[in-house]
């Protein structure tokens, strides 16, 4: 039988454009740790202290309890009536997140039942 296109020539199969696995290798390694520094990286520097809000420095522990709890307070209203505006699951995440706030507002209760009140 006769083929109307010759057999293709015989090649060396390694593409002239294919880059080199080792260079590759040395480019992610570069990216990822520029992108993803180590967490040994992440602990040695060292924390700045933020000058956008802060807290006033002779607040009380009670004081800032007190707060603390009204805050708390605060989010788990504004979370329920977002909650009574949608459904499925969205709806359970806010819940969720509503539970979590209620833990952290009894947890804040409970250290204000614990702080001792000078006399």
């Amino acid at each position: 039988m006769f083929k109307v296109t010759p057999n293709p020539p015989d090649t060396d199969p390694v593409s002239p454009y294919e880059p080199d696995s080792s260079k590759l290798n040395e480019a992610a390694e570069r990216a990822l740790d520029y992108h993803f520094p180590s967490i040994a990286d992440i602990k040695a520097t060292p924390r700045t202290r933020s000058t956008l809000f802060s807290v006033d420095a002779e607040a009380t522990t009670e004081t800032l309890a007190v707060y603390l709890v009204e805050i708390l307070a605060s989010v788990d209203v504004m979370v329920h009536e977002l909650v009574d505006r949608l459904d499925g699951g969205s709806r359970y995440s806010l819940l969720g997140i509503s539970n979590s706030v209620m833990l952290a507002e009894i947890t804040a209760n409970r250290l204000l039942d614990l702080i001792e009140l000078p006399e």
